[in-house]
């Protein structure tokens, strides 16, 4: 069994619920999504993040806005919809409860 296809599997699963959290408090650029996943040690390449973006924003759940740079092109810059933010209520909650149990299963002892 390959670990790495493992942790690419469980990594991707979460990576939505990740990037509509960030989102979620303002607008924000993808860079920026970017280094915050980084930071967290959660790493993430653009080629990975804007296929994603791109599929939130047209199943209605981000919303963009073009803001002009003063060191280049203009800047795409993503806010959730009215429609995300719900489904990232019930995201986080199917999380909160995923979590549990998975602490519950892992942390048992017999």
């Amino acid at each position: 069994m390959d670990i790495e296809n493992s942790k690419a599997q469980i990594k991707k699963g979460i990576l939505e619920y990740c990037t509509l959290a960030i989102i979620s408090r303002g607008e924000v650029y993808a860079s920026d999504i970017i280094e915050e996943m980084k930071s967290a040690k959660l790493l993430v390449v653009e080629g990975t993040l804007y296929p994603l973006l791109n599929r939130l924003k047209n199943d209605g759940l981000l919303n963009y806005n073009w803001v002009e740079s003063k060191s280049g092109p203009p800047r795409k810059y993503y806010q959730l919809s009215e429609e995300g933010a719900k489904f990232l209520k019930e995201l986080a909650h199917t999380w909160q409860e995923l979590a549990s149990a998975v602490n519950l299963i892992t942390n048992s002892k017999k």
